[in-house]
Formats: structure tokens, sequence, C-alpha cells
């Protein structure tokens, strides 16, 4: 059993992941686990993609670098994926989201290539990666949170944080 939970923050780029991971971690004490860190510093990849301007994802090198840590609990993954963690990993699982309109201005002004900030802006209009969290996990852990102002992205951090107490309530010794 868990002493703490593991919580992951997923959406398309440009939502705000890392924002409010940072946030978190810094107020809750959790670890924030970038996968995209984690993918550079472990060469969890199969190279680097030109039109994407990204590594290509080995997956299971991924889950193999991170398993320890995560089934340790206490992490805060930040990724825009979220299908490929086992079930029994999570606990809690954020999908942010952006309206197309700030999305757009948000990677632009990271320069994305046409192709890569086209297919984020689709992703996100067709909620994508939503419907990847409600098929990959549980319907009660997944919650859509909006992340358009600096007062939502506050708002996002101060629920996950009384959800992390809750947690930590509802699953301590004493309880058991």
């Amino acid at each position: 059993m868990r002493q703490s939970p593991n919580i992951i923050i997923t959406g398309t780029p440009g939502v705000g992941k890392t924002t409010h991971c940072e946030a978190l971690a810094e107020r809750v004490g959790l670890r924030h686990v970038s996968i995209n860190q984690v993918v550079k510093d472990k060469e969890c990849h199969e190279g680097w993609s030109d039109e994407y301007q990204s590594w290509i994802v080995d997956e299971d090198k991924l889950l193999d670098a991170i398993e320890d840590e995560v089934k340790a609990g206490g992490c805060i993954i930040d990724w825009h994926a979220c299908d490929l963690f086992p079930r029994s990993w999570i606990d809690l699982v954020v999908v942010l989201r952006v309206d197309s309109t700030a999305l757009y201005d948000r990677l632009k002004a990271r320069r994305y290539a046409e192709a890569k900030l086209q297919e984020n802006l689709d992703s996100e209009i067709m909620e994508v990666l939503l419907q990847e969290a409600r098929d990959a996990f549980d319907e009660e852990i997944v919650i859509e949170l909006t992340s358009n102002t600096s007062e939502e992205m506050e708002s996002n951090v101060d629920r996950i944080e009384a959800w992390y107490k809750q947690w930590k309530i509802d699953n301590s010794a004493d309880s058991a």
C-alpha cells in the first residue's frame, strides 16, 4: 500500500501541465515526474522525429524506467498521454483543457511546426486525450479541468490539493 497517491496531469501540449505539476509538487511535496525529461535523460526513445520535433517514445523502456519510483507512490506524472500507464499505478487522472484560441496562441509562441500545431489543435477540439483517459481508467478517478487563465490554474491546484489531502485521510494506516 502506497503512503502517497500517484496523479497524472495530462492534456494537449500547451494546456499548463508543467505549471500545474510544479505548483502542486511545491504545495504538497509530491515528486514531479516530467515524462519528457525521463525520455531524454534515460534514453527511452527510438530516435528523433524531424516532422514533429520530438522524441519517438519507447513506451516499454519508459515504463521500466519509472516503474519503481511510481510504484512507491507520491508522483505527479506530467505528460500528454495517460493510457500507457497501468491502472494499478494511478489514483487520479487530471485532464487539462484549454479553448482552441488560447491553445493556438500558446503553441504558436512555442514555435511549433505547422503540422504539430494543427495535430495538437485537432486533438484538443476532438477531446482525444480526455477520451483516452476515460477509456483507460475508471470514470471516478478521471477529472476534466479547464486551464485558460491563471485564476483557473490556481483553482485547479487548490482542487487537486484538496483531493490529495482527502486521499491521505482515506488511506491512512488508522483507517485501514
